[in-house]
């Protein structure tokens, strides 16, 4: 059994990963910023700890996760503000890898997007522009950290059942990927140490999860 912390647990995709990781065995606790969605996270087996990370502290947060094996981000400003965009996509996540360095929480599991990259090739007018840079700045701090990450970069999300079948590659695509996909992908990349190390980009596809996050390793 695993000690799993999932900031932005409130999340479509954070709902599923806490009920499969719940259901296999493990003791995951969801960290969410209002408290009326405390019994959403309930329901999926998980403990429900309300901490606002867009306001804490890195050592704040370390506090927190003192004692955990492994930390999934799925948190996200949700398409606020530019400001609170980079406030918690960018400069939350950054704080939550330092926090973990600190806690001793080596595993670290970022929820990104297809495409994440420092040339995303984006205009400054464009409305995700801000989403896009904050994204690329926290994917990169965490490749220069000593965690054991992986980042995930499903495509656009639907609300399709999940089939446990996925396609992964670098390549646009307008093929997207279900959350319970992308949830069954974070629980299987935790169980995976093969992934460290790796940004893994896909959509909903023909291949079995565990085949495909383990191809060419």
């Amino acid at each position: 059994m695993a000690r799993i912390a999932i900031i932005g647990g409130h999340g479509k995709v954070a709902l599923h990963l806490a009920h499969n990781l719940s259901v296999a065995g493990d003791e995951v606790t969801s960290f969410i910023r209002n408290p009326e969605h405390a019994d959403d996270v309930t329901a999926t087996g998980a403990t429900a700890v309300v901490a606002d990370v867009e306001t804490l502290s890195a050592d704040e947060l370390a506090t927190r996760l003192a004692g955990f094996d492994s930390l999934v981000w799925s948190a996200g400003a949700g398409g606020g503000s530019t400001e609170r965009t980079y406030a918690v996509d960018r400069d939350a996540a950054i704080r939550s890898m330092d926090a973990a360095h600190t806690a001793g929480v080596h595993r670290y599991v970022m929820v990104s997007y297809k495409g994440s990259r420092s040339d995303h090739g984006a205009s400054p007018d464009d409305g995700m522009f801000s989403y896009y840079e904050a994204k690329a700045a926290a994917d990169d701090y965490l490749r220069g950290t000593d965690l054991a990450w992986t980042i995930l970069g499903p495509s656009g999300l639907n609300l399709d059942a999940a089939t446990g079948l996925i396609s992964v590659s670098s390549s646009p695509s307008t093929e997207q990927t279900s959350r319970e996909n992308v949830a069954l992908v974070a629980a299987a990349v935790l169980k995976q140490p093969a992934t460290v190390g790796r940004f893994i980009e896909f959509t909903d596809g023909t291949t079995p999860i565990d085949t495909a996050i383990t191809a060419g390793d």
